[in-house]
């Protein structure tokens, strides 16, 4: 069963520029809809294991990062193909929402 990976400052442009679509969840531990989004990414990290990355960030540990890609308002949900940003979902959705997301860029 996949898990979803810590992404941090020192990682993170070594991880999107996999050869496999990447979903990063930009969340913090004070947020209520990040906390309803969760557990949804580590259920697509095991959906997608093998075919996809997914991972997250938390904005409170890792300014850099979210500063790169202004993120102000959490949860952000960032997909990256060949390290480039494909598609942005702000806010909490159901499952399904991001399944199509991923799906597009496999």
């Amino acid at each position: 069963m996949g898990k979803a990976i810590e992404i941090n400052d020192q990682n993170f442009e070594e991880i999107i520029n996999s050869d496999k679509p990447v979903l990063v969840d930009f969340w913090a531990e004070w947020c209520g809809p990040c906390k309803m989004i969760g557990p949804i990414v580590e259920e697509l990290a095991g959906d997608y294991d093998g075919k996809a990355i997914i991972g997250k960030v938390d904005v409170d540990s890792n300014p850099e990062v979210s500063a790169k890609f202004g993120i102000r308002s959490i949860p952000t949900l960032l997909v990256f193909k060949d390290g480039q940003i494909v598609d942005k979902q702000i806010g909490a959705v159901p499952k399904s929402v991001l399944t199509q997301k991923i799906d597009a860029q496999l």
